[in-house]
This record gives C-alpha cells, structure tokens and sequence, in this order.
C-alpha cells in the first residue's frame, strides 16, 4: 500500500482552502484547482501549487481530495473534466463534501471500478474547523482505504471516525448531523421570535437558555447571531436548503417520517425565498420575523 505524499485539491472555498493549506503544513505537495483564479493563487501564497484545470490538477497525483458543492460537481471533475483518469494508478478518491448517500455510493462503485479507492468523508466544524484543523469527518471506507487516507484525513480534522465500511455511511452520519443542526438552529430563532413578540430582550433570552437545560451548541454559538443585523457567515442560509434537502431525499428513502427536518427546511426555504440566501444561516430568524410581523391594522 503505497503512502499518499501528492494530493490533487478540487474546490479552494471558504472550507476547501484553508483545508488544502494545513495539508501543505503537513508536508504534502498540494495541486489546487478552483474556478476562481484568486483561490488558486492564495494557495500558491500559501506553499502550494495552482493547476489550470481539475484534470492537471490530478495528473499522476496519489489522491484526489473534492471540497465542492454538491455530487453533481463531484461527477463533473471526476468524469466530465477526467480527472479520475489522470490519477496515478491506485490513487484514492476522498469525497468530503456534504452529499447524498445514494449518490455518493454510485460515484464510489463507478472509482473503484478503475482500481482506485474510494474514501466517503463529509466534514462538519464549519470555516472556524476548516482553519484550525478541528474538523469532524466521518469516514465510510474499506479499511484498507480508509488506512491509507487516514495522514490526510488527520492533517485536516482532529475527530476521524471510521463510521462504516461501505461509501455512503459516512454520508449518513453527515446527513443525520444535518437533520440535528438545521433544527436545532430552526427552534432556536423560534423561541427568540416568541420572545421578540413578547417584547423580551433576545441578549436576556439567550443568556438564560444558554445556561440551561434548553441549551445547545447550536443556540449558543447561532443564537447571539441572530440578534445582528449582519452577522458574518460562517455556514449560509442555503446551505441549509441544501443540506436538510438531502435529508428529506435520505428519509424517503428509507421510508422514515422526519416531520421536524421538514418544518425547518421550509423556514430555510423562506428565509432564501425573502433574498437572505446568502447569509449565515443564523438569519433563517427573518423567516420567523416576517411571519410573525404585526398586521398593519394592528393598533
């Protein structure tokens, strides 16, 4: 089992390069490719390499690491812009964006076919995670493969967990911490709307509940959030459209009721509708705002 020493990096964003810089911090020769030409040019700033192209990029490279938006992406560089092809033979594949089981399964079936592994690991732990190297992957693989993309995994997250040992159950456990984190965040601007109403001070609001049993993570880190006007983005509103989208597709799949991921995708669904698609998604609070918004006969 030969060690992973270059790595081809698809997709330099907001998580995707500061994540390819703490691999060039760890001594892999990094390759980064992005549309935006600003994005491949921080990473050569950074001691890494720019390529023109996703399948330059991954020429003769040991693995292949995507950061990109959704599985139609990933099929795009891996089979539309061939570079799945232009690995070395034997390379690993680590698809570690946030997508649907089923189709990551799909994608994985397809690389393995050409001899190549294939490591399914979503990340959680947002641009804060991605920066320090605190991020949470979770990992369905083989054993073999997920040994040898174990360096790589842990040059970028500090909490590596071998899920499973087939694709897509490492896209599962992403999915189910989505379902937890859309809602959590969901009844979090719930509760400050009926305290607004009420005409209680959110600062208060959020100062009692979270140090209390009603607390979260997510009320405490999203819930003072809410209460700016412009809060900066650390994961957006449609990510959420996107994400808990994924869930509904993965409960229907399974024939599993999720009516509470359901509620809460329609309030991303609206806060995007209201033109906040692009703010973080502590602003899905809008949603709430507007709905509950006095009558103009009120008196």
């Amino acid at each position: 089992m030969n060690e992973i020493k270059s790595i081809a990096f698809v997709g330099l964003g907001a998580m995707g390069a500061p994540m390819a810089e703490n691999l060039v911090k760890r001594q892999f020769r990094v390759t980064g490719f992005d549309m935006r030409e600003s994005a491949r040019e921080a990473l050569v700033s950074a001691g890494g390499h720019a390529a023109e192209s996703a399948a330059t990029a991954a020429r003769d490279a040991d693995a292949l690491v995507m950061m990109v938006v959704n599985a139609a992406q990933a099929r795009s560089v891996l089979f539309e812009a061939d570079a799945l092809a232009a690995l070395a033979p034997g390379a690993s594949v680590l698809l570690m964006a946030t997508c649907p089981p089923g189709e990551v399964e799909a994608i994985a079936t397809e690389v393995t076919k050409t001899g190549r592994h294939f490591v399914d690991a979503p990340v959680s732990g947002g641009i804060s995670g991605a920066r320090g190297a605190t991020l949470t992957i979770m990992v369905g693989a083989p054993q073999e493969s997920f040994a040898l993309a174990k360096p790589v995994l842990d040059a970028m997250g500090d909490k590596v967990f071998h899920v499973g040992q087939k694709p897509g159950q490492g896209a599962t456990v992403k999915t189910v911490n989505q379902l937890l984190c859309g809602v959590h965040i969901a009844v979090a601007a719930e509760a400050l709307s009926l305290a607004e109403k009420a005409g209680i001070d959110g600062r208060i609001l959020f100062e009692i509940m979270g140090g209390s049993a009603a607390s979260s993570w997510m009320l405490r880190d999203r819930g003072p959030r809410m209460l700016l006007d412009d809060a900066p983005v650390a994961s957006a509103v449609d990510i959420f459209v996107k994400d808990l989208g994924i869930v509904l597709d993965a409960g229907r799949a399974a024939r599993a009721a999720l009516p509470l991921a359901a509620a809460a995708h329609q309030m991303f669904l609206a806060s995007s509708g209201l033109g906040h698609g692009a703010r973080d998604d502590s602003q899905v609070v809008r949603a709430y705002r507007a709905l509950n918004a006095k009558p103009a006969n009120d008196p």
